[in-house]
């Protein structure tokens, strides 16, 4: 299992890629499956737990995140031989060493940072295996072997039947995320307004954020980790993710909708795949229709939110899925040989 090392696998607050590797491989370690967990020093895991890099390249500015990649993807393929296959979740850089090694890799495609990083994908389309995270994050030109949801540990996420009279806004401040947008609409909806999450957009922050901080009508209360997370999101009358990019799918959501909170998106990306308008949320297009939203939530029963949770986005629902992709992945390769044998069985008879 190949995690990103940005952050500690599970990390300590931030970091989605990591925390869905962390879920999915003490998953699979609970069904008795053999793991092993390449991921920064001083990861958490009942997995065995292979690192070269010393910690997550985003909690010590001193590391060359560069070089500690190369040193940990390489770690990886080096190995190889001790593996029947090799799980990745660092996005398209292991791709260029999937040829050199005789033993599938699949990789979870995480979304896509930039249409320049599809040439990768499409070299490799042939030979690797692709999961999206979502159908709507799929591209046209890719061959995947399924759509895999992410699942969350829905058993650390309590529902809360009698929130605070407060709107969140909860995820990294960015233009992508919208934060602005969710000022907007506390604002015009007369609401308390919540903000968690780390400030990846400096200058987005400083202008279009810190003007409007003003406890407690608009507070920011920073990153929020495992610990807090439960209450923050439970205590929310909703989560407001007014996106302006295509999600691919929204960690955030599911975890809020797992506390019986609905959620007020704007509809790009993967949102319509996740929320169901009038059960455990709303999709709208502005901040204008995102108002009227917020006047219609004394319509969503808050234990309809939780049970979206448990009927599609649980922890054991993403492990069994990944595990019928592996059964294809083996089941494929090990066809893939039988053929080779028999062409080279053919030729050597000729």
């Amino acid at each position: 299992m190949l995690s990103p090392i940005a952050w500690r696998t599970p990390p300590r607050h931030y970091g989605p890629w990591e925390r869905v590797v962390s879920l999915l491989t003490e998953g699979l370690v609970q069904k008795g499956v053999d793991v092993t967990l390449f991921a920064t020093a001083g990861s958490i895991t009942r997995a065995k737990l292979h690192a070269v890099c010393p910690m997550g390249y985003e909690e010590n500015k001193d590391l060359n995140p560069k070089v500690w990649e190369c040193l940990h993807i390489s770690e990886v393929f080096e190995n190889a031989h001790r593996f029947d296959l090799i799980h990745n979740h660092f996005d398209f850089v292991p791709l260029t060493y999937s040829r050199l090694i005789s033993i599938p890799m699949l990789t979870t495609i995480h979304g896509f940072s930039s249409p320049k990083i599809l040439p990768v994908y499409r070299k490799y389309d042939a030979t690797s295996y692709y999961v999206a995270i979502s159908n709507a994050d799929r591209a046209e030109e890719l061959t995947y072997v399924a759509t895999v949801y992410h699942g969350i540990d829905i058993e650390n996420f309590t529902l809360n039947m009698t929130p605070d009279d407060y709107l969140l806004f909860y995820g990294r401040i960015h233009p992508d995320k919208g934060t602005k947008e969710a000022i907007d609409i506390a604002k015009k909806a007369n609401k308390r307004l919540i903000i968690a999450g780390i400030i990846q957009d400096h200058e987005y922050y400083e202008k279009q954020v810190l003007p409007y901080i003003r406890p407690p009508h608009v507070e920011y209360i920073g990153s929020v980790g495992p610990e807090r997370r439960n209450q923050v999101l439970g205590n929310a009358m909703a989560l407001l993710h007014p996106i302006n990019f295509n999600e691919p799918f929204g960690l955030s959501v599911v975890e809020a909708m797992a506390c019986g909170t609905p959620v007020i998106a704007f509809n790009k990306g993967s949102m319509p795949e996740i929320i169901s308008p009038g059960v455990n949320g709303f999709l709208e297009k502005d901040v204008d229709s995102a108002l009227e939203a917020v006047k219609r939530l004394g319509e969503i029963d808050r234990r309809r939110c939780r049970k979206t949770v448990e009927e599609r986005f649980t922890q054991e629902i993403m492990v069994n899925n990944y595990i019928n992709v592996y059964r294809t992945v083996l089941n494929t390769e090990a066809d893939r040989v039988k053929l080779s044998q028999v062409r080279f069985q053919k030729r050597a008879s000729a």
